[in-house]
Protein backbone atom coordinates (compact mmCIF):
# COMPACT_ATOMS: atom_id res chain seq x y z
CA UNK A 1 0.00 0.00 0.00
CA UNK A 2 2.86 2.46 1.02
CA UNK A 3 4.59 1.54 -2.49
CA UNK A 4 1.07 2.56 -3.96
CA UNK A 5 0.81 5.73 -2.28
CA UNK A 6 4.12 7.03 -3.08
CA UNK A 7 4.35 6.19 -6.66
CA UNK A 8 0.54 6.40 -8.02
CA UNK A 9 -0.47 4.70 -11.22
CA UNK A 10 -1.39 6.51 -13.20
CA UNK A 11 1.17 9.37 -13.16
CA UNK A 12 2.01 11.63 -16.13
CA UNK A 13 5.13 10.24 -17.68
CA UNK A 14 8.25 12.19 -17.27
CA UNK A 15 6.56 14.42 -14.37
CA UNK A 16 7.13 14.50 -10.95
CA UNK A 17 7.40 16.82 -7.57
CA UNK A 18 10.61 18.53 -8.86
CA UNK A 19 11.40 17.47 -12.48
CA UNK A 20 9.80 17.50 -15.85
CA UNK A 21 11.96 15.31 -18.15
CA UNK A 22 12.28 16.29 -22.11
CA UNK A 23 14.16 14.04 -24.57
CA UNK A 24 16.21 14.16 -27.71
CA UNK A 25 17.31 12.82 -30.87
CA UNK A 26 19.59 14.32 -33.09
CA UNK A 27 22.90 13.94 -34.96
CA UNK A 28 25.80 14.60 -32.17
CA UNK A 29 28.20 12.84 -34.33
CA UNK A 30 28.64 12.23 -38.00
CA UNK A 31 28.41 14.50 -41.03
CA UNK A 32 25.73 16.94 -39.75
CA UNK A 33 26.82 16.91 -35.95
CA UNK A 34 27.27 20.53 -35.46
CA UNK A 35 23.49 20.88 -36.27
CA UNK A 36 22.37 19.14 -33.71
CA UNK A 37 25.53 19.91 -31.42
CA UNK A 38 24.34 24.10 -31.96
CA UNK A 39 20.43 23.59 -31.35
CA UNK A 40 21.24 21.57 -28.17
CA UNK A 41 23.42 24.22 -26.94
CA UNK A 42 21.32 26.98 -27.74
CA UNK A 43 18.62 25.13 -25.75
CA UNK A 44 20.49 24.02 -22.65
CA UNK A 45 21.79 27.85 -22.10
CA UNK A 46 18.17 28.78 -21.52
CA UNK A 47 16.86 25.21 -19.67
CA UNK A 48 19.90 25.98 -17.05
CA UNK A 49 19.18 30.04 -16.56
CA UNK A 50 15.36 28.24 -16.08
CA UNK A 51 16.52 25.55 -13.63
CA UNK A 52 18.92 28.35 -11.38
CA UNK A 53 16.15 30.41 -11.09
CA UNK A 54 14.11 27.99 -9.79
CA UNK A 55 12.66 25.27 -12.59
CA UNK A 56 9.07 26.00 -13.59
CA UNK A 57 6.10 25.66 -11.06
CA UNK A 58 9.10 24.52 -9.03
CA UNK A 59 10.39 21.37 -11.34
CA UNK A 60 13.83 21.45 -12.74
CA UNK A 61 14.16 20.68 -16.62
CA UNK A 62 16.18 17.74 -17.48
CA UNK A 63 17.22 17.28 -20.94
CA UNK A 64 18.22 13.23 -22.25
CA UNK A 65 19.71 13.87 -25.63
CA UNK A 66 20.57 10.72 -27.56
CA UNK A 67 23.00 10.52 -30.86
CA UNK A 68 21.35 9.25 -33.86
CA UNK A 69 24.30 10.53 -36.43
CA UNK A 70 21.30 11.72 -38.48
CA UNK A 71 19.81 8.23 -39.37
CA UNK A 72 16.30 7.38 -39.23
CA UNK A 73 16.73 4.08 -37.88
CA UNK A 74 19.09 5.35 -34.99
CA UNK A 75 16.57 7.67 -34.54
CA UNK A 76 13.55 5.35 -34.15
CA UNK A 77 15.69 3.08 -32.14
CA UNK A 78 16.07 6.26 -29.88
CA UNK A 79 12.89 7.99 -30.17
CA UNK A 80 11.21 4.59 -28.31
CA UNK A 81 13.92 4.36 -25.82
CA UNK A 82 12.91 7.84 -24.83
CA UNK A 83 9.22 7.31 -24.64
CA UNK A 84 9.52 3.27 -23.67
CA UNK A 85 12.17 3.41 -21.17
CA UNK A 86 13.13 6.85 -20.26
CA UNK A 87 9.64 7.65 -20.12
CA UNK A 88 10.38 11.73 -20.97
CA UNK A 89 7.33 13.75 -20.92
CA UNK A 90 7.66 15.59 -24.25
CA UNK A 91 10.00 15.37 -27.55
CA UNK A 92 12.26 18.64 -28.31
CA UNK A 93 14.56 19.61 -31.32
CA UNK A 94 14.77 16.50 -33.36
CA UNK A 95 16.85 17.60 -36.28
CA UNK A 96 15.94 16.60 -39.81
CA UNK A 97 13.49 15.36 -41.99
CA UNK A 98 14.50 12.01 -42.26
CA UNK A 99 14.70 11.02 -39.04
CA UNK A 100 11.57 13.43 -37.65
CA UNK A 101 9.52 11.51 -40.10
CA UNK A 102 10.60 8.09 -38.71
CA UNK A 103 9.62 9.19 -35.39
CA UNK A 104 6.16 10.53 -36.13
CA UNK A 105 4.00 7.19 -36.06
CA UNK A 106 5.83 6.87 -32.12
CA UNK A 107 4.65 10.23 -31.57
CA UNK A 108 0.92 9.68 -32.96
CA UNK A 109 0.91 5.87 -30.92
CA UNK A 110 2.28 7.42 -27.70
CA UNK A 111 0.20 10.88 -28.17
CA UNK A 112 3.30 12.45 -26.72
CA UNK A 113 3.94 16.45 -27.34
CA UNK A 114 7.06 17.25 -29.96
CA UNK A 115 8.19 20.62 -29.87
CA UNK A 116 10.55 22.64 -32.07
CA UNK A 117 11.73 20.12 -34.42
CA UNK A 118 14.64 21.33 -36.60
CA UNK A 119 13.03 21.20 -40.21
CA UNK A 120 10.60 22.82 -42.21
CA UNK A 121 9.20 19.43 -44.12
CA UNK A 122 5.58 20.59 -44.84
CA UNK A 123 3.87 17.20 -43.76
CA UNK A 124 4.41 18.25 -39.96
CA UNK A 125 2.62 20.88 -40.17
CA UNK A 126 -1.28 19.70 -41.24
CA UNK A 127 -2.87 18.95 -38.23
CA UNK A 128 -5.29 17.56 -40.10
CA UNK A 129 -3.17 14.63 -41.25
CA UNK A 130 -2.81 13.68 -37.69
CA UNK A 131 -0.09 16.43 -36.52
CA UNK A 132 -1.98 17.37 -33.42
CA UNK A 133 1.10 16.81 -31.12
CA UNK A 134 3.62 18.57 -33.37
CA UNK A 135 5.02 22.18 -32.81
CA UNK A 136 6.95 23.74 -35.58
CA UNK A 137 8.42 27.36 -34.99
CA UNK A 138 10.69 27.50 -38.10
CA UNK A 139 9.21 28.59 -41.46
CA UNK A 140 9.15 26.31 -43.78
CA UNK A 141 11.19 24.95 -46.79
CA UNK A 142 8.38 25.68 -49.54
CA UNK A 143 8.85 29.47 -47.81
CA UNK A 144 12.66 30.01 -48.10
CA UNK A 145 13.28 27.94 -51.35
CA UNK A 146 10.55 30.69 -52.15
CA UNK A 147 12.50 33.40 -51.33
CA UNK A 148 15.77 31.93 -52.87
CA UNK A 149 13.84 31.47 -56.29
CA UNK A 150 12.46 35.08 -55.80
CA UNK A 151 15.92 36.57 -54.81
CA UNK A 152 17.13 35.35 -58.22
CA UNK A 153 14.19 35.88 -60.21
CA UNK A 154 14.07 39.88 -59.36
CA UNK A 155 17.89 39.98 -60.45
CA UNK A 156 16.97 38.56 -64.07
CA UNK A 157 17.81 35.07 -63.45
CA UNK A 158 15.72 32.49 -64.91
CA UNK A 159 17.92 29.10 -65.46
CA UNK A 160 17.90 27.93 -61.41
CA UNK A 161 19.24 24.29 -60.90
CA UNK A 162 18.89 22.14 -57.69
CA UNK A 163 21.57 19.80 -56.22
CA UNK A 164 19.54 18.22 -53.42
CA UNK A 165 20.30 14.82 -50.94
CA UNK A 166 18.42 11.94 -51.93
CA UNK A 167 15.90 11.27 -49.30
CA UNK A 168 12.45 13.00 -47.99
CA UNK A 169 14.55 16.22 -46.70
CA UNK A 170 16.09 16.55 -49.68
CA UNK A 171 12.44 16.00 -52.05
CA UNK A 172 10.66 18.62 -50.03
CA UNK A 173 13.53 21.60 -50.80
CA UNK A 174 13.08 20.11 -54.52
CA UNK A 175 9.51 19.97 -53.91
CA UNK A 176 9.44 23.62 -52.75
CA UNK A 177 11.49 25.28 -55.74
CA UNK A 178 9.85 23.45 -58.32
CA UNK A 179 6.67 25.11 -57.20
CA UNK A 180 8.22 28.69 -56.34
CA UNK A 181 9.47 28.34 -60.32
CA UNK A 182 5.51 27.22 -61.44
CA UNK A 183 4.42 30.01 -59.79
CA UNK A 184 6.82 32.35 -62.06
CA UNK A 185 5.94 30.00 -65.03
CA UNK A 186 9.54 28.90 -65.28
CA UNK A 187 10.91 25.37 -65.44
CA UNK A 188 13.78 23.66 -63.52
CA UNK A 189 17.46 24.20 -65.40
CA UNK A 190 18.55 20.95 -64.14
CA UNK A 191 19.08 18.44 -61.17
CA UNK A 192 21.31 16.49 -59.13
CA UNK A 193 21.47 14.64 -55.72
CA UNK A 194 23.69 13.20 -53.34
CA UNK A 195 22.92 10.26 -50.67
CA UNK A 196 22.98 11.00 -47.37
CA UNK A 197 25.72 10.89 -44.78
CA UNK A 198 28.29 11.00 -47.96
CA UNK A 199 30.29 13.83 -49.42
CA UNK A 200 29.51 12.15 -53.07
CA UNK A 201 28.52 14.54 -55.14
CA UNK A 202 30.47 14.60 -58.18
CA UNK A 203 27.72 12.79 -60.29
CA UNK A 204 25.46 15.77 -58.89
CA UNK A 205 28.16 18.42 -60.27
CA UNK A 206 28.09 16.25 -63.68
CA UNK A 207 25.04 16.31 -64.13
CA UNK A 208 23.98 20.20 -63.30
CA UNK A 209 27.47 21.11 -65.08
CA UNK A 210 25.68 19.72 -68.47
CA UNK A 211 22.91 21.73 -67.72
CA UNK A 212 24.20 24.86 -67.31
CA UNK A 213 22.25 26.59 -64.97
CA UNK A 214 22.90 30.29 -63.76
CA UNK A 215 21.96 29.30 -60.10
CA UNK A 216 21.73 26.65 -57.82
CA UNK A 217 19.76 26.39 -54.40
CA UNK A 218 20.86 23.54 -52.66
CA UNK A 219 19.10 21.10 -50.16
CA UNK A 220 21.62 19.37 -48.47
CA UNK A 221 23.95 19.31 -45.06
CA UNK A 222 27.33 21.74 -44.39
CA UNK A 223 29.99 18.90 -45.93
CA UNK A 224 28.51 17.81 -49.46
CA UNK A 225 27.62 21.68 -49.94
CA UNK A 226 30.68 22.78 -49.15
CA UNK A 227 32.47 19.69 -51.23
CA UNK A 228 30.12 20.90 -54.05
CA UNK A 229 31.22 24.43 -54.44
CA UNK A 230 34.46 23.70 -53.88
CA UNK A 231 34.28 21.27 -56.98
CA UNK A 232 32.57 23.20 -58.86
CA UNK A 233 35.00 26.38 -58.34
CA UNK A 234 38.00 24.61 -59.10
CA UNK A 235 36.75 23.30 -62.83
CA UNK A 236 35.78 26.92 -63.42
CA UNK A 237 31.66 26.28 -63.22
CA UNK A 238 30.60 29.19 -61.35
CA UNK A 239 26.63 29.39 -61.34
CA UNK A 240 25.14 31.69 -57.85
CA UNK A 241 24.99 29.18 -55.29
CA UNK A 242 22.50 29.51 -52.51
CA UNK A 243 21.72 27.18 -49.47
CA UNK A 244 18.84 26.97 -46.89
CA UNK A 245 19.02 27.27 -43.44
CA UNK A 246 19.04 23.62 -42.62
CA UNK A 247 22.55 23.43 -44.04
CA UNK A 248 24.23 24.74 -40.97
CA UNK A 249 25.59 28.37 -41.44
CA UNK A 250 28.99 28.35 -39.25
CA UNK A 251 29.78 25.38 -39.98
CA UNK A 252 29.29 25.88 -43.69
CA UNK A 253 31.44 28.90 -43.73
CA UNK A 254 34.26 26.85 -41.87
CA UNK A 255 33.99 23.79 -44.15
CA UNK A 256 34.08 26.43 -47.28
CA UNK A 257 37.55 27.83 -45.53
CA UNK A 258 37.59 31.33 -47.62
CA UNK A 259 35.78 30.17 -50.84
CA UNK A 260 32.30 31.07 -49.93
CA UNK A 261 31.58 34.45 -50.77
CA UNK A 262 28.66 35.44 -52.15
CA UNK A 263 26.81 32.09 -51.37
CA UNK A 264 23.30 32.76 -50.77
CA UNK A 265 21.84 31.15 -47.45
CA UNK A 266 18.29 31.34 -46.15
CA UNK A 267 17.44 32.15 -43.18
CA UNK A 268 14.33 31.31 -40.52
CA UNK A 269 16.25 33.78 -37.01
CA UNK A 270 17.28 36.88 -36.81
CA UNK A 271 21.34 37.24 -37.84
CA UNK A 272 23.06 36.41 -34.59
CA UNK A 273 25.56 39.80 -35.40
CA UNK A 274 21.96 41.71 -35.34
CA UNK A 275 22.52 44.05 -32.22
CA UNK A 276 18.89 45.25 -32.79
CA UNK A 277 16.96 42.48 -32.26
CA UNK A 278 16.10 41.76 -28.44
CA UNK A 279 16.35 38.47 -29.49
CA UNK A 280 19.63 38.02 -30.18
CA UNK A 281 20.47 40.42 -27.53
CA UNK A 282 19.43 38.24 -24.75
CA UNK A 283 20.54 35.06 -26.86
CA UNK A 284 24.54 36.22 -26.85
CA UNK A 285 24.04 37.78 -23.62
CA UNK A 286 23.56 34.49 -22.58
CA UNK A 287 25.57 32.86 -24.55
CA UNK A 288 28.60 34.63 -23.27
CA UNK A 289 29.57 34.96 -26.72
CA UNK A 290 27.74 35.54 -30.38
CA UNK A 291 25.61 32.59 -30.89
CA UNK A 292 25.65 30.36 -34.20
CA UNK A 293 22.56 30.51 -35.65
CA UNK A 294 21.51 27.10 -34.86
CA UNK A 295 22.19 27.90 -31.17
CA UNK A 296 19.91 30.94 -31.86
CA UNK A 297 17.24 28.76 -32.88
CA UNK A 298 17.47 26.15 -30.25
CA UNK A 299 17.23 29.51 -27.59
CA UNK A 300 14.31 30.36 -29.51
CA UNK A 301 12.78 26.64 -29.40
CA UNK A 302 13.64 26.11 -25.62
CA UNK A 303 11.69 29.96 -24.97
CA UNK A 304 8.47 28.49 -26.57
CA UNK A 305 8.41 25.22 -24.71
CA UNK A 306 9.02 26.87 -21.88
CA UNK A 307 6.29 28.98 -22.47
CA UNK A 308 4.33 26.25 -22.67
CA UNK A 309 5.07 24.75 -19.79
CA UNK A 310 4.14 27.51 -17.86
CA UNK A 311 1.01 28.33 -19.49
CA UNK A 312 0.33 24.65 -18.32
CA UNK A 313 -0.15 25.66 -14.67
CA UNK A 314 0.79 22.99 -11.76
CA UNK A 315 -0.90 20.47 -12.57
CA UNK A 316 0.96 19.67 -15.96
CA UNK A 317 -0.12 16.74 -18.13
CA UNK A 318 0.96 15.88 -21.96
CA UNK A 319 -3.35 17.17 -23.15
CA UNK A 320 -2.89 20.20 -20.84
CA UNK A 321 0.70 20.76 -22.17
CA UNK A 322 -1.20 20.36 -25.40
CA UNK A 323 -3.83 23.07 -25.10
CA UNK A 324 -1.45 25.68 -23.51
CA UNK A 325 0.32 25.36 -26.77
CA UNK A 326 -2.44 25.94 -28.89
CA UNK A 327 -3.87 29.50 -26.51
CA UNK A 328 -0.24 30.96 -27.05
CA UNK A 329 -1.24 34.15 -28.97
CA UNK A 330 1.42 36.59 -30.13
CA UNK A 331 4.15 35.41 -27.78
CA UNK A 332 7.25 37.72 -27.52
CA UNK A 333 10.37 35.98 -27.95
CA UNK A 334 12.09 39.44 -28.57
CA UNK A 335 10.72 41.21 -31.59
CA UNK A 336 9.56 37.75 -32.75
CA UNK A 337 6.56 36.84 -31.89
CA UNK A 338 4.85 33.07 -31.71
CA UNK A 339 0.95 32.20 -32.07
CA UNK A 340 -0.45 28.71 -32.58
CA UNK A 341 -4.38 27.96 -32.35
CA UNK A 342 -5.90 24.22 -32.51
CA UNK A 343 -5.59 23.97 -36.33
CA UNK A 344 -2.32 25.80 -37.24
CA UNK A 345 0.99 24.40 -35.40
CA UNK A 346 2.48 26.96 -36.91
CA UNK A 347 4.34 29.36 -35.25
CA UNK A 348 6.83 31.59 -37.67
CA UNK A 349 6.78 32.14 -41.53
CA UNK A 350 9.54 35.00 -41.04
CA UNK A 351 12.66 33.90 -43.76
CA UNK A 352 16.16 36.49 -43.90
CA UNK A 353 18.41 35.75 -46.77
CA UNK A 354 22.15 36.19 -46.17
CA UNK A 355 24.88 36.04 -48.18
CA UNK A 356 28.87 35.15 -47.27
CA UNK A 357 30.91 38.29 -47.19
CA UNK A 358 34.55 37.98 -46.13
CA UNK A 359 33.81 34.97 -44.07
CA UNK A 360 30.71 36.14 -42.04
CA UNK A 361 27.08 35.92 -43.51
CA UNK A 362 25.42 39.47 -43.73
CA UNK A 363 21.50 39.65 -44.09
CA UNK A 364 20.60 41.17 -47.50
CA UNK A 365 16.88 41.86 -47.04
Amino acid sequence: MFWMDCFPVNAEPGITDNSILIGQSCALSGPAAALGKELKSGAEAVFNQINNSGGINGRKIRLISRDDGYEPLRCIQNTRKLIDEDKVFALFGYVGTPTTKAAIPMVDEAAIPMVGPFTGAGFLRDTRDGQRNVFNIRATYDKETEALVNLFHKRGISRIGVMFQDDSYGRAGLSGVLKALKSLNLNIAGKGSYERNTFAVKSALVRLRRSNPDAIIMIGAYRPCAEFIRLSRKIGFNPEFANISFVGTATLIRELAGSGDNTHISQVVPSPLDDSSKLVKSCNALMGRTATYGELEGYLDAMVLIEGLRKSGKNLTRSSFVKAMEEIRGFDAGDVKITFGPNDHQGLDDVFITRIVNGQAETIN
